[in-house]
């Protein structure tokens, strides 16, 4: 991959996204498929004063620990992971998979009590993140397994991750920049609302927002990014949704999800395939059955299903609602040790609605 592209990938995470200051500890999460951009950001942290720890993930153990680890051994939070948790001042995670499914022959009882165990890291992220004392990003590093499960040879895969970032630009930073103030002016119309119902092929979901808080995804936190969320108020979800694109989790893929909900919670929860596993995260906790996010794609330049949430979310045209945990940043207040995304397609016959006027029609922004 050529040196000008990833020089650029990583100058874009290490100023804008995490804007690294000289003696900020930075923590990195991956895997050794992303050396030639991890050894780049490594490199610039390094010039910008900051003191980078890398936790990179190998092979196989993340399966091996989770078919032969005891219920107790399963279970067990290591101190370090909380005490990392708590003081990174940066977290950069760059995602690069050797298998997306390698965890499918897990049994789905052991990956719930894994994932439960990890409640805890999940609520101090928030909190941090609520009062603005974590800067992270999460971002995507070219490998096999993604652009298999996207449909795409390695190199035509890389092309659609570096163009989603736009780094052909000279100047990505200021391309969004420009993301950015677009995307504020949908948020100042839509904050003066106080109920949004959705309107779509087997959707009609309404929800309360008054009082709560959109962000605006503009490439700080994910990139790629291109979206706008808030969390809705807990209890003021109603109606039912059905979800176009399959959903993943921990590796699962869960096709055709049918929700519905009364006073904001899940009471019923159907799905083409995978439907046992559904169920299963749904139990995880009391928290898993309400909405934590709701948001919409706006990047228009990801028009393709990839099997990959941090791009399939950005699509101009749908919205992805995530069961469990709350950004308390948007004034949510629920608390879950998951947090699924799952996505509605909205680009043919959908309305959006804000309090009764029609503000997107089959994902053309009307504002």
């Amino acid at each position: 991959m050529e040196n000008e592209i990833l020089k650029k990938f990583a100058e874009l995470i290490v100023k804008r996204s995490l804007s690294l200051k000289r003696g900020d500890l930075l923590l990195i999460r991956t895997t050794p498929i992303s050396l030639p951009l991890l050894k780049e950001v490594f490199r610039q942290a390094l010039i910008e004063g900051a003191f980078p720890v890398v936790r990179a993930e190998l092979d196989g153990l993340r399966e091996l620990f989770l078919k032969e680890a005891p219920e107790d051994v399963l279970t067990f939070l290591s101190p370090f992971e909380v005490e990392e948790q708590n003081r990174a001042d940066a977290i950069l995670t760059i995602d690069a998979p050797y298998n997306t499914r390698c965890l499918n022959g897990v049994p789905p009882q052991k990956q719930t009590s894994w994932q439960r165990s990890k409640g805890k890291l999940t609520q101090i992220f928030m909190e941090r993140d609520g009062k603005g004392d974590l800067k992270w990003c999460y971002t995507r590093f070219p490998n096999q397994a993604n652009a298999q499960d996207a449909g795409m040879s390695l190199e035509d895969y890389a092309d659609f991750v570096f163009s989603s970032l736009h780094l052909e630009e000279e100047d990505p930073a200021s391309f969004w920049d420009e993301v950015a103030r677009r995307q504020s002016r949908i948020i100042s119309a839509i904050e003066k609302g106080k109920e949004i119902r959705v309107l779509g092929k087997g959707t009609d979901l309404t929800l309360k927002i008054e009082g709560r808080r959109w962000i605006n995804g503009n490439g700080m936190r994910n990139l790629p990014d291109g979206e706008i969320f808030t969390a809705p108020i807990e209890e003021s979800v109603q109606g039912h949704i059905f979800f176009s694109f399959p959903a993943i989790y921990q590796g699962r893929e869960v096709e055709g999800i049918r929700l519905v909900f009364k006073d904001g919670r899940v009471v019923k929860a159907e799905a083409r395939v995978g439907e046992e596993f559904l169920k299963g995260i749904l139990e995880i906790d009391q928290g898993a059955r309400y909405v934590g996010e709701f948001a919409f794609g706006n990047n228009y330049g990801i028009t393709r299903f990839t099997r990959d949430i941090l791009f399939d979310e950005k699509m101009g045209g749908t919205l992805h609602l995530a069961l469990g945990s709350a950004y308390p940043s948007t004034g949510g207040k629920n608390s879950s040790a998951i947090h699924w995304d799952m996505i509605c397609d909205l680009r043919e016959e959908s309305e959006i609605r804000l309090d009764g006027e029609v503000i997107q029609r089959d994902s053309v922004w009307l504002i």
